[in-house]
């Protein structure tokens, strides 16, 4: 039996792992402290802890490395990983390789609490999943009273378990079906014990590798957990984890159980941290974007400036140039307050029709001043077979804008005189229903360095003339239409952005 009071703590920074443990003691825990991920790893193999908890940003050993070296020698132990705001895909990845729960960093006690409570109840369900189990292959060998009495056991163990259980007889024909499968399957008990085989209820890639272990008893092994979707009549398919096996009399096969985890919540906190990450970059970002928003309003009080000069000597000159200034500085604006709105907001595709060439076209025309005033030339690619198809040409219109703006930027900053630069901006139709938008430029490039933080919160090259938040803005939007991007980048060579859409046909 595990002791379920025995807690390792990684965490290099002395402070947070001293505070940590002292709270966690004063919670009655049995703590084993660690301040790196080798450190913990020794301890873990000493101590055999049942919950570890850990921090992802280590040096050397990171949480990550921790988690997957901890879970391959005990799958069993919970791990719990501390993250902070900015390891949003870090977070994500821990709990694809098996971390029960994630908190952030500061760590408020309600959270820790709570994460250790959900782990304390995975570990509870296992040891008695563990006892089930084995419980049902000896059935058929105890006495009539000695079944009733555990029959009514399991039947409340299996009635409460937190996961879906169904449970089949040796001709595949379902006899158990908990709650939990019900609200994952959307489908009630009666409707389905001894009335339907597991055929005709887990999805195909399931049903064919029961079919499979029927078919070849103790030569196959069990199904490990894997992620499967389970459809749902009138409703949204339910993302699940899945293990199963077979049940067996000694070499006959008397069942097979499948348990069914619903993923759903976890889902829904990838949402919400993903959202929550996005919200807090901009709540600490809110200096560097006061600062922009000052270099904006010294352009239009230079613009002004130039504009009343003009008007009081009636010099026509200076009244175009101030105008210039105030219209560029409008623009910034502008562009400002569409990309705050464009990245701090949920918003699902509008799909309509339109033509992703002439929308391409649209936003070259828009650049084109300002691409011609720092003798930049903007040129075209359009494929022609490109036809009317269903998009969201809100977003399409964004995400290039932004690139091809970025684009003509790479061009001006560029120190090298000597070249004759370009912004190319192309699309092609590609297989299965994606259209290729590329915009290249042969401006100042990125290096590795560069390359590999552009995704950051507002991150910017362009020093107090950029926000950061226009690749941010064309990261969000080719997510929220399914779609993917690609960098290629040498310093000093220029850039290539490469953003595959799906479409849908007009009908």
């Amino acid at each position: 039996m595990m002791d379920m009071n025995k807690i390792l703590l990684i965490d290099d920074e002395e402070d947070s792992l001293d505070g940590l443990s002292l709270s966690l003691k004063n919670e009655g825990y049995d703590v084993i402290s660690a301040s790196s991920g080798k450190e913990g790893l020794d301890a873990f193999e000493r101590e055999a802890p049942s919950i570890v908890l850990t921090d992802l940003n280590m040096p050397g050993m990171d949480g990550i490395a921790v988690l997957k070296r901890v879970k391959n020698r005990n799958p069993d132990t919970e791990v719990i990983v501390i993250t902070g705001h900015g390891d949003m895909d870090s977070a994500i990845d821990a709990l694809r390789y098996g971390a029960s729960d994630f908190i952030t960093k500061p760590v408020r006690e309600e959270a820790l609490h709570l994460a250790l409570q959900r782990a304390r109840e995975k570990l509870i369900i296992r040891e008695r999943f563990r006892a089930y189990t084995a419980d049902l292959e000896n059935m058929c060998h105890i006495a009539i009273g000695e079944v009733k009495r555990k029959s009514d056991f399991q039947d409340k163990l299996i009635t409460s378990s937190n996961d879906g259980v169904v449970a089949t007889d040796e001709d595949g024909r379902i006899i158990i079906f908990n709650p939990e499968a019900e609200a994952i399957f959307g489908i009630p008990r009666i409707n389905v014990v001894r009335k339907l085989d597991f055929r005709q209820l887990f999805p195909s890639q399931i049903a064919d590798l029961f079919s499979q272990m029927f078919g070849s008893g103790r030569g196959m092994r069990d199904v490990g957990w894997r992620d499967v979707m389970i459809p749902r009549k009138g409703g949204d398919d339910v993302p699940t984890r899945f293990s199963g096996t077979l049940l067996f009399d000694g070499e006959d096969i008397i069942g097979s159980v499948g348990f069914f985890q619903d993923l759903r919540e976890i889902k829904r906190l990838e949402k919400e941290l993903v959202k929550s990450e996005r919200l807090a970059a901009i709540g600490q970002t809110v200096a560097r974007l006061a600062h922009y928003i000052k270099n904006i309003l010294a352009g239009l009080k230079g613009g002004t400036y130039v504009v009343n000069i003009g008007l009081d000597k009636n010099d026509t000159d200076k009244l175009r140039t101030g105008w210039q200034m105030v219209e560029r500085n409008v623009g910034r604006i502008s562009y400002l307050v569409t990309d705050l709105l464009a990245y701090s907001k949920e918003r699902e595709p509008e799909y309509r029709k339109c033509l992703p060439n002439d929308i391409a076209e649209d936003v070259c025309e828009l650049l084109d001043r300002m691409a011609m005033e720092n003798r930049i030339k903007v040129e075209r690619g359009f494929d022609p077979s490109i036809k009317e198809v269903s998009m969201d040409p809100d977003m399409v219109h964004s995400t290039l804008l932004n690139l091809v703006s970025n684009a003509v930027d790479a061009c001006i900053f560029d120190l090298d005189e000597k070249k004759r630069h370009t912004v190319r901006v192309g699309t092609q139709l590609e297989d299965d229903n994606v259209i290729r938008f590329t915009v290249n430029d042969n401006g100042c490039g990125m290096s590795e360095g560069t390359r590999n933080k552009i995704f950051s919160a507002f991150f910017s090259t362009k020093g107090g003339k950029g926000t950061g938040l226009g690749l941010l803005v064309v990261q969000k939007l080719v997510q929220e239409q399914n779609g993917s991007i690609e960098i290629l980048s040498e310093l000093g060579e220029g850039s290539t952005f490469i953003v595959r859409l799906p479409y849908g046909k007009v009908e």
